[in-house]
């Protein structure tokens, strides 16, 4: 004589089978949620708040920066006044609602006073030492007499500066902390450039 299954027990497996399936589900349900969380992360909220890749746009940097070179630009630092002396900084010189960017270097700290007299910068009277410069200073524009930067404004210069267009000229002028876009650290393109930015 067989033993037959009792109906209790077949209905606590049927129980069991369909708590399981409703467990899947929303297993399935949670990971598809975590994708999509992912994604937006990935795709709007680190190119906007954290790290953006930048295109080098003409020769005012070179010969550290090269027209069309791609770089890794970080933008939390600048919040916290992280940024130094000498570093490479991405800003708006017309703001951030406008497109336009341009890539120098930080020469002129907040609250300092920059002057260029002949080929030499000086901060607060004292010679700046620092050898960024592709050629020597030939126009100190604005700079020809002290600027003084309020707490919130930097003085960047262009590497190349027989042809950068940076803060020795009226159109831009010290930066403001607030159209800065972030700090470029890592070379990605070309490959046999590939690395950190000085």
């Amino acid at each position: 004589m067989e033993d037959k299954p009792m109906d209790g027990y077949h209905d606590l497996q049927t129980e069991v089978e369909h708590a399981e399936g409703k467990s899947s589900r929303k297993r399935i349900v949670l990971e598809i949620l975590l994708y999509v969380v992912a994604l937006f992360f990935a795709a709007v909220i680190v190119p906007k708040y954290i790290l953006q890749r930048t295109v080098v746009v003409g020769d005012s940097m070179e010969t550290t920066l090269h027209n069309g070179e791609n770089l890794w630009v970080e933008k939390v630092s600048y919040h916290f006044d992280k940024l130094k002396r000498f570093d490479v900084i991405v800003f708006y010189p017309h703001g951030k609602d406008d497109n336009e960017y341009y890539i120098k270097r930080i020469i002129g700290m907040p609250g300092e006073t920059v002057q260029i007299i002949g080929e030499d910068i000086f901060i607060n009277s004292e010679l700046l030492t620092e050898s960024f410069g592709k050629d020597p200073i030939k126009n100190p524009g604005i700079a020809v007499n002290p600027i003084q930067l309020a707490e919130d404004e930097y003085f960047v210069l262009g590497d190349n500066r027989t042809v950068s267009l940076d803060s020795r000229y009226e159109e831009v002028g010290p930066v403001k902390k607030e159209n800065i876009g972030g700090r470029a650290i890592f070379r990605l393109w070309p490959i046999n450039k590939m690395g950190p930015i000085e």
